[in-house]
């Protein structure tokens, strides 16, 4: 496979992931704002907090720009500012106690999905699947920096 074929096929299975949603859930958040609440929910779950400057960087945009997607998301009661209890000048960025119970409650309904492929699947493929996945990604990471 050429190189702009192989572009061209990652780009289309990336696609084809954004593009699925889990049935009953909408989504009314564009990418960026979705990306920052993964960020948000992965910090969480690593036992770590984040703040908007943190967030800014992952995601490349300005820090007036996350903040208006926190003032977005704050309205809508999915995220909120916390304020660091030493340095008032800290606001860590949290998803909402109600938030928190969609995550959860997806979480488990992508789980049992997970199940229902593992089942189609075999775990053996999965787990290749996620191991190939990972050494890609690792292995284009080191090719771009060494391109630079």
């Amino acid at each position: 496979m050429e190189a702009s074929e192989l572009v061209q096929a990652i780009y289309r299975i990336a696609h084809r992931i954004e593009e699925i949603r889990i049935p009953g859930e909408k989504y009314p958040f564009n990418n960026t704002e979705m990306q920052m609440m993964r960020e948000i929910v992965s910090a969480k779950e690593e036992g770590r907090r984040v703040i908007s400057s943190a967030l800014a960087r992952t995601l490349g945009v300005t820090r007036s720009a996350v903040s208006q997607m926190v003032n977005k998301l704050e309205s809508c009661d999915v995220v909120r500012r916390v304020p660091d209890k030493k340095d008032r000048k800290i606001a860590y960025i949290e998803l909402s106690g109600r938030a928190l119970e969609v995550y959860e409650e997806l979480k488990g309904r992508v789980g049992r999905i997970m199940d229902l492929v593992v089942a189609r699947l075999g775990s053996k493929k999965v787990e290749k699947f996620i191991q190939s996945a990972n050494e890609f990604v690792d292995v284009f990471g080191e090719a771009v920096r060494t391109a630079e």
